[in-house]
């Protein structure tokens, strides 16, 4: 690997040391590719950025610890559910896994970072590029959530004209100055937020930080949204001065990140996890202390533990219709394509932006003004008026569509989870000699 040009010998010998010790193997696993690796505590979250970040899911994993370092195994697939065979994607994995001290967080220079926070509603964001396209912003990337009614997006813009990073403070301030009270709903008892930054960190990570400053997580969801509200439960083991948190969900992508960064930000150490899925459910077991190392220590406590890992999991839950929409870029582009969404009463619930040259690939799932998924007669109009080459309905990946096999006698959440799925991490705690066995 190559050094980062400030370190010196002695600083690369410590670095040695604390590295984690990585190895990836495609061939005891027919179905799926497994990494290996030991690391020491804190980069937990890193390591499953890496994985997620190349687009790989995660279908098994088991996470132990004997107090200092911490040996983590990943069973991976593409999103379609095949057995990874690119090398070059295998090494770069295994190079990004054993050098997470000097990972960058992201590619993005020359850029100039928008946190956006606030009330959502169908059109918001057909008047924020709106804003933005008459401030002379050209935007380059952009990630939006949304959640319990309330928004959170990074964007990532530059001057037109230049095609430089805006640094001027007057101009930052009037940028600021008229996007707030777009995002400002009508009865929002929280002002909306906004703020410039020149560092740019992981978009997806820096969301969950927004909506949990927000506290997406207090408010009551949408009637739509009640039947796919994951399972979660969190118990104490106090044999162990454990809580054990318990999630049963539906199985997506970055699921495994979006709940591992959720307990990292409210300063929750995982120590043992075991992870699994079957057909498009998925099964997660932590076993968790605080970053002091005592347990969970009450009932209001918990409750918020329970809701916030709901959140973390149902911000980035696929609704409505995927649509990918691909043209040459230009300015007032993503203004003029999401203003024909909300003519046609169409919701983004969700979008990535980007752009790669002079050309403009951006992701949007929509819905209804209901949060329904919508008629296909709206969709054709929208197709229509924007471009039928252009604006596609896009499959979801492999994942989203498996039929959920037969459920397991005893799997749950709760109890009979804890038994079931616990049972593994009790075998690798009594592997590493920290409890003694009762058979």
């Amino acid at each position: 690997m190559e050094w980062p040009a400030c370190l010196n010998e002695f600083e690369k010998l410590l670095f040695r040391l604390d590295s984690p010790s990585v190895a990836i193997d495609n061939t005891v696993c027919p179905n799926t590719t497994i990494v290996d690796s030991a690391r020491k505590h804190g980069i937990l979250l890193e390591a499953v950025q890496v994985i997620t970040d190349l687009n790989l899911s995660i279908k098994k994993a088991y996470i132990s610890s004997d107090g200092r370092w911490f040996m983590d195994v990943f069973h991976v697939t593409d999103l379609n559910g095949n057995k990874m065979k690119d090398e070059s994607v295998l090494t770069y994995m295994e190079q990004s896994l054993g050098s997470i001290h000097f990972m960058r967080s992201c590619s993005y220079e020359g850029v100039t970072a928008l946190e956006l926070t606030g009330t959502d509603r169908v059109g918001l964001l057909s008047e924020v590029f709106a804003v933005l396209a008459d401030l002379n912003c050209s935007v380059v990337d952009a990630t939006v959530w949304t959640h319990n009614g309330r928004i959170a997006s990074i964007i990532y813009i530059k001057d037109c004209d230049s095609g430089c990073q805006i640094e001027d403070s007057n101009r930052i301030m009037k940028i600021e100055s008229k996007l707030r009270p777009v995002l400002k709903g009508d009865n929002d008892i929280r002002s909306a937020k906004t703020s410039v930054s020149m560092a740019v960190t992981h978009t997806e990570r820096r969301l969950h930080q927004m909506m949990f400053e927000d506290r997406d997580y207090e408010r009551n969801p949408s009637s739509r949204s009640l039947k796919d509200i994951p399972e979660v439960s969190v118990q104490n083991w106090n044999e162990r001065g454990y809580s054990v948190v318990n999630v049963q969900c539906k199985d997506r992508p970055k699921l495994l990140f979006d709940v591992v960064c959720t307990l990292t930000d409210m300063e929750y150490v995982v120590f043992h996890a075991t992870i699994d899925t079957r057909g498009n459910r998925a099964y997660l077991e932590f076993y968790i202390k605080h970053s002091d190392g005592t347990p969970i220590s009450s009932d209001a406590e918990r409750q918020r533990v329970v809701q916030c890992i709901q959140a973390a999991i149902q911000r980035r839950a696929s609704q409505g219709v995927r649509l990918e929409f691909y043209a040459e870029d230009r300015p007032c582009l993503l203004a003029d394509v999401n203003r024909t969404f909300r003519e046609n009463g169409l919701n983004v619930v969700r979008a990535e932006i980007s752009t790669t040259g002079d050309m403009a690939l951006n992701i949007f799932y929509v819905t209804d003004v209901e949060g329904y998924t919508p008629d296909s007669k709206t969709i054709d109009a929208v197709r229509e008026k924007i471009g039928s080459s252009h604006l596609k309905i896009k499959e979801l990946p492999m994942i989203y569509h498996q039929e959920t096999e037969r459920s397991v006698p005893g799997v749950g959440v709760g109890g009979a989870m804890l038994l079931s799925l616990g049972s593994l991490v009790r075998k690798n705690l009594y592997n590493l000699g920290l409890i003694r066995s009762h058979s």
